[in-house]
C-alpha cells in the first residue's frame, strides 16, 4: 500500500499562563530512551527483548505463578450455529472475572480462538448479543456491532472477558450519597485515580488479567490457541495493543478504533483517564511500542471521521508503524481497513484478515510437524 501524507500534527494554543502547554512540551518521543531506534534486524531483536521487559515491569503485568484457575460453568445458550457459554475464573486470589465462550457448531475441531475485547459502554454483552439487562439480542446493534458473534460466525471459538470496571466488575459506590454532594465517579475513573496514587494503571491490571485468561484458554483441549488471534475495539483495543505487545502468544491482531499516537488522542482531547500510565513516556508513541508486535500480522481499522482517535494522526502513526516492520522484513504485514465513519467496529476485512492468518499458522504448523 502506498504512503499517505497527512498534514503535520496541530499543537494546543500557547498560553503563558496555562501548564497544559508547558507540560506538553516535555514530550519528546523523538528523544524517549525506549523508543524504536533499531537499524537492523538483529538490533531490533535485541530492542525487543529489553524494552518488553521494562514495559511489563512498567505495567505491573509480568507473569506469575497465580492461585488456582478454579474455572466455574455458568450456563450455555444455543444460539443455532453456534453455542454461547459462560464461565468465570479466578485471575488472583480476590478477583474473579466473568468470560464468554463461543463456539461455532461446524467447522475445524478443535477450533482456532480469538480473544475479543469491548470497550468502553456496558460490558462484554455489547459483542456478544446481549442487551445490558441481559435479554437476547439476534441483529448486531450499536458501535460495537456484536463483533464477537462475527468472528464465530466466521469459524473462531471466541473468549469474550468482562474487562475490569465494564458490566459485572463495576465498582459498587453505594456508600456515596449524591443527596449531599458526594458525586458517583465512573468505575474506570475511581480505578484510575487508585492505581495512579500506587504508582500503578488499569492498563496493565487489564493487560494482566488478558494474559491470565490466556494461560487458561492454553490448558483446554477443545480449543486451538497454538492459532490464537484477537480484536479489541477503543478501550478493548488498547487492552490489546498492549497484551500483544507483552505476549507472543497472540499471533495476529486487530485494532479498531485505537491505534493513532498518545499526543493527538489521549493526551489531546477528553478521554477516559484509565488510558493513562505514569511514566509511559519513556517508550516513546505507538509506532515506537509496534516493534513489539512485529513481525506478527497487524490490521488497524480505523474511521475517517473518528472523532477521539484523529483520522489523520492514525495514517501518519501507520506509515511509522510500517518503517518499523520494515525493520524486521515484514513491512507487508501491516494491513490496514480506513473507512468512512466514525468510532465503531466496521469489520469484514478484519475478520477475514484474522481467519487467514489463522489458516496460515496451522500450515505453518503442518509443515514443521507440530499441531
Amino acid at each position: 500500500m502506498t504512503m499517505v501524507q497527512v498534514p503535520s500534527r496541530s499543537r494546543v494554543v500557547r498560553d503563558p499562563f496555562a501548564p497544559g502547554p508547558a507540560l506538553e512540551q516535555m514530550l519528546r518521543p523523538d528523544r524517549a530512551p525506549f523508543r524504536f531506534h533499531a537499524r537492523s534486524h538483529s538490533a531490533a531483536l535485541a530492542w525487543q527483548a529489553t524494552t518488553r521487559r521494562a514495559l511489563a515491569r512498567l505495567l505491573g503485568s509480568q507473569q506469575k505463578r497465580g492461585a488456582p484457575f478454579a474455572p466455574r460453568a455458568i450456563g450455555s445458550v444455543d444460539k443455532g450455529d453456534y453455542v454461547r457459554h459462560k464461565f468465570v475464573i479466578q485471575i488472583s486470589r480476590s478477583q474473579a472475572m466473568p468470560v464468554y465462550l463461543l463456539v461455532p457448531k461446524g467447522g475445524v475441531k478443535p477450533p482456532p480462538l480469538a480473544l475479543a475485547f469491548h470497550g468502553h459502554g456496558y460490558g462484554v454483552k455489547d459483542i456478544v448479543g446481549l442487551w445490558e439487562d441481559g435479554s437476547e439480542r439476534d441483529t448486531p446493534d450499536g458501535d460495537y456491532r456484536d463483533f464477537g458473534i462475527a468472528l464465530c460466525r466466521r469459524g473462531f471459538a471466541v473468549a469474550a472477558p468482562e474487562i475490569a470496571g465494564f458490566g459485572e466488575r463495576q465498582t459498587n459506590f453505594s456508600t456515596l450519597d449524591p443527596a449531599i454532594g458526594q458525586s458517583i465517579p465512573t468505575t474506570c475513573a475511581h480505578s484510575a485515580a487508585l492505581a495512579i496514587h500506587l504508582g500503578l494503571s488499569v492498563i496493565g491490571m487489564r493487560v494482566a488479567e488478558a494474559r491470565r485468561l490466556v494461560d487458561y484458554l492454553s490448558t483446554r483441549t477443545d480449543l486451538d490457541c497454538s492459532r490464537l488471534t484477537a480484536m479489541g475495539i477503543s478501550g478493548g483495543g488498547a487492552n490489546l495493543f498492549f497484551a500483544a505487545c507483552l505476549d507472543e502468544r497472540i499471533r495476529a491482531c486487530v485494532i479498531s478504533g485505537y491505534f493513532s499516537t498518545f499526543q493527538d488522542s489521549v493526551l489531546a482531547m477528553q478521554h477516559c483517564p484509565c488510558n493513562l500510565v505514569p511514566g509511559l513516556h519513556r517508550f516513546g508513541e505507538m509506532y515506537d511500542l509496534v516493534g513489539l508486535i512485529a513481525p506478527r500480522p497487524l490490521l488497524i481499522e480505523a474511521g475517517t471521521h473518528d472523532p477521539i482517535f484523529p483520522f489523520p494522526a492514525v495514517v501518519s502513526s501507520v506509515n511509522r508503524a510500517r518503517q518499523v516492520y520494515g525493520t524486521f522484513g515484514a513491512k507487508s504485514r501491516i494491513d490496514t481497513d480506513f473507512f468512512e465513519g466514525r468510532h465503531r467496529i466496521n469489520g469484514p476485512k478484519a475478520f477475514d484478515f484474522l481467519w487467514e492468518t489463522a489458516q496460515g499458522s496451522a500450515e505453518a504448523c503442518g509443515r514443521h510437524g507440530h499441531k
